[in-house]
Protein backbone atom coordinates (compact mmCIF):
# COMPACT_ATOMS: atom_id res chain seq x y z
CA UNK A 1 0.00 0.00 0.00
CA UNK A 2 2.87 2.45 0.71
CA UNK A 3 4.61 3.83 -2.37
CA UNK A 4 8.34 3.20 -2.67
CA UNK A 5 9.04 6.93 -2.20
CA UNK A 6 7.05 6.93 1.05
CA UNK A 7 8.80 3.79 2.26
CA UNK A 8 12.19 5.40 1.58
CA UNK A 9 11.15 8.55 3.43
CA UNK A 10 9.96 6.58 6.48
CA UNK A 11 13.21 4.62 6.50
CA UNK A 12 15.08 7.90 7.08
CA UNK A 13 14.87 10.29 10.04
CA UNK A 14 11.73 12.14 8.95
CA UNK A 15 9.53 13.48 11.74
CA UNK A 16 5.87 12.56 11.43
CA UNK A 17 2.77 14.10 12.97
CA UNK A 18 0.33 11.69 14.60
CA UNK A 19 -3.32 12.73 14.88
CA UNK A 20 -5.62 10.98 17.35
CA UNK A 21 -9.18 11.69 18.45
CA UNK A 22 -9.77 13.28 21.87
CA UNK A 23 -12.71 12.15 24.04
CA UNK A 24 -14.65 15.27 22.96
CA UNK A 25 -14.03 14.47 19.27
CA UNK A 26 -11.39 17.15 18.71
CA UNK A 27 -8.04 16.27 17.13
CA UNK A 28 -4.83 15.82 19.12
CA UNK A 29 -1.54 16.18 17.19
CA UNK A 30 1.96 15.16 18.20
CA UNK A 31 5.28 15.07 16.32
CA UNK A 32 7.01 11.70 16.79
CA UNK A 33 9.92 9.60 15.64
CA UNK A 34 8.73 6.72 13.50
CA UNK A 35 9.87 3.74 11.50
CA UNK A 36 8.38 1.42 8.92
CA UNK A 37 7.79 -2.31 9.32
CA UNK A 38 6.59 -3.53 5.93
CA UNK A 39 3.66 -1.23 5.20
CA UNK A 40 2.98 -0.50 8.88
CA UNK A 41 4.22 2.61 10.68
CA UNK A 42 5.54 2.22 14.22
CA UNK A 43 6.25 4.75 16.95
CA UNK A 44 6.85 4.61 20.67
CA UNK A 45 4.98 6.34 23.46
CA UNK A 46 4.27 5.81 27.14
CA UNK A 47 1.21 4.02 28.42
CA UNK A 48 -0.35 6.94 30.29
CA UNK A 49 0.15 9.70 27.74
CA UNK A 50 -2.72 11.31 25.85
CA UNK A 51 -1.90 9.58 22.52
CA UNK A 52 -2.04 6.14 24.13
CA UNK A 53 -5.26 6.87 25.99
CA UNK A 54 -6.87 8.27 22.85
CA UNK A 55 -5.80 5.27 20.74
CA UNK A 56 -6.98 2.72 23.32
CA UNK A 57 -10.40 4.39 23.27
CA UNK A 58 -10.53 5.02 19.51
CA UNK A 59 -7.89 3.35 17.30
CA UNK A 60 -8.49 5.64 14.31
CA UNK A 61 -5.32 7.55 13.52
CA UNK A 62 -3.73 9.67 10.83
CA UNK A 63 -0.02 10.09 10.29
CA UNK A 64 1.29 13.04 8.30
CA UNK A 65 4.70 12.52 6.71
CA UNK A 66 6.22 15.74 5.41
CA UNK A 67 9.93 16.01 4.64
CA UNK A 68 11.46 19.22 5.99
CA UNK A 69 13.43 19.77 2.79
CA UNK A 70 10.34 19.47 0.56
CA UNK A 71 7.45 21.08 2.46
CA UNK A 72 5.01 20.93 -0.47
CA UNK A 73 5.21 17.16 -0.65
CA UNK A 74 3.50 15.00 1.94
CA UNK A 75 1.69 11.76 2.58
CA UNK A 76 -1.26 11.28 4.89
CA UNK A 77 -1.57 7.72 6.14
CA UNK A 78 -5.04 7.02 7.52
CA UNK A 79 -5.59 3.82 9.42
CA UNK A 80 -5.96 2.13 12.76
CA UNK A 81 -3.55 1.56 15.61
CA UNK A 82 -2.75 -1.39 17.85
CA UNK A 83 -0.75 -0.86 21.04
CA UNK A 84 1.58 -3.42 22.59
CA UNK A 85 4.04 -3.24 25.47
CA UNK A 86 6.17 -5.95 23.88
CA UNK A 87 9.34 -4.37 22.48
CA UNK A 88 8.53 -0.88 23.75
CA UNK A 89 11.93 -0.18 25.32
CA UNK A 90 13.77 -1.64 22.35
CA UNK A 91 11.80 0.49 19.88
CA UNK A 92 12.50 3.80 21.65
CA UNK A 93 16.22 2.99 21.68
CA UNK A 94 16.13 2.00 17.99
CA UNK A 95 14.33 5.24 17.09
CA UNK A 96 16.69 7.32 19.22
CA UNK A 97 19.66 5.83 17.38
CA UNK A 98 17.96 6.53 14.04
CA UNK A 99 17.23 10.19 14.86
CA UNK A 100 20.06 11.17 17.23
CA UNK A 101 22.75 8.50 16.95
CA UNK A 102 22.48 7.85 20.71
CA UNK A 103 20.56 5.52 23.05
CA UNK A 104 17.39 7.16 24.36
CA UNK A 105 18.68 7.55 27.94
CA UNK A 106 21.82 9.25 26.62
CA UNK A 107 19.79 11.56 24.36
CA UNK A 108 17.56 12.56 27.32
CA UNK A 109 19.95 12.63 30.29
CA UNK A 110 18.31 13.56 33.56
CA UNK A 111 14.81 13.31 32.09
CA UNK A 112 12.87 10.45 33.69
CA UNK A 113 11.26 8.08 31.21
CA UNK A 114 7.94 7.85 33.03
CA UNK A 115 5.54 5.07 32.29
CA UNK A 116 5.67 1.79 30.50
CA UNK A 117 6.84 2.11 26.90
CA UNK A 118 4.43 0.86 24.26
CA UNK A 119 4.74 0.23 20.55
CA UNK A 120 2.03 1.79 18.41
CA UNK A 121 1.58 -0.09 15.12
CA UNK A 122 -0.45 1.73 12.49
CA UNK A 123 -1.93 -0.25 9.65
CA UNK A 124 -2.84 1.92 6.68
CA UNK A 125 -6.37 1.94 5.33
CA UNK A 126 -5.77 4.76 2.87
CA UNK A 127 -2.79 6.86 1.79
CA UNK A 128 -3.25 10.27 0.14
CA UNK A 129 -0.92 13.14 -0.70
CA UNK A 130 1.83 14.16 -3.07
CA UNK A 131 5.12 12.31 -2.70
Amino acid sequence: MLADSLRALLDGPVFVIVATVQPDGSPQLTPVWAKRDGDDVLFSTTEGCRKARNLRRDPRVTVLVQPSDAPYTYAEIRGSAVLSSEGGRELIDELSHKYTGKPYAEFNPGVPDNGERVVVRITARKVVGRL
